[in-house]
């Protein structure tokens, strides 16, 4: 007879620095719970690697993850969420740990849709892979039936924002560009999806660009807002979450390198230690 492994924090994976957004928005909305977050910057980006790359790294995550005591991880990144999550749900949990869970953030943004979209035309802004991956426009199709969906990649937002460009003008230049492209396809869009966890950095120019109409869904609210609701309903799950209010951080990256951005990111100083995957 297995039994369950004793309770450990919240584990919150990201190939890069986005994830820190919604690490910081779940701190805010539950910060009784210890938390450890992983970033796998060293092997960052994956918005352009293969569906199999980005499943062999995200399970290195979460296995890492899972031997430092984590029960639940959040993969906080769109493209791990696009390209890894089912395979792990489906295939890795059952067989190797099928006490513990791990959950994306795809799902809880699409869940929302129908309560804020007036008109259900649907803007995603988002990395390459994301978009390419289709699974925004999967989900919402399995959820909201006939709900229109325009999709765009934004490929030059990542590196503005990791390059510390975020304020400057060519961030403007490339945040209207992206906004007036995808407000061409689809002028009746409402609701635009901002589908990369990087993307909140950029949301000062994003809005100044933005009709004043069109609804705006950063997703670390909608992310911590679905886990706080997972936690009620799971509440086997939720005892075996330590309760500390603490958290660390691990990066596949020289801490030298990874704290400043990161200090950015949750807007409080961030020291790390280096861990390989």
């Amino acid at each position: 007879m297995s039994y369950p492994s004793p309770p450990g924090p919240i584990g919150i994976f990201d190939s890069g620095y986005g994830g820190l957004t919604i690490l910081r928005e779940i701190r805010q909305r539950l910060p009784q719970y210890d938390y450890l977050f992983l970033g796998d910057n060293a092997r960052a980006p994956y918005g352009t690697r293969s569906f199999d790359i980005v499943y062999e790294f995200t399970r290195q995550a979460v296995d890492h993850l899972f031997n430092r005591g984590c029960q639940l991880v959040i993969l906080a990144c769109n493209t791990a969420s696009a390209k890894a999550l089912r395979t792990i749900q489906q295939h890795m949990l059952p067989i190797t740990d099928p006490d513990r869970r791990v959950l994306g953030v795809i799902r809880p943004t699409v869940e929302i849709l129908g309560k804020v979209s007036a008109n259900r035309h649907i803007g995603l802004l988002a990395t390459p892979g994301t978009v390419r991956s289709h699974s925004y426009r999967m989900e919402i199709e399995k959820i909201y039936p006939g709900m229109q969906i325009t999709e765009l990649e934004c490929p030059m937002w990542v590196p503005l924002v990791e390059a510390g460009e975020f304020d400057s003008d060519g961030a403007d230049y490339f945040v209207k560009k992206y906004i007036d492209r995808i407000l061409a396809i689809d002028p009746e869009i409402d609701t635009l999806i901002l589908g990369c966890t990087h993307y909140p950095i950029l949301l000062p120019k994003i809005r100044k660009y933005t009709p004043e109409h069109i609804r705006i869904l950063p997703q670390g609210e909608l992310v911590a807002d679905s886990l706080a609701d997972y936690l009620r309903r799971h509440p086997s799950m939720e005892e075996r979450c330590t309760r500390g209010g603490t958290v660390r951080f691990l990066t596949t990256e020289n801490p030298d390198k990874f704290d400043p951005l990161a200090t950015l990111f949750m807007r409080h100083p961030i020291h790390s230690d280096r861990i390989s995957l």
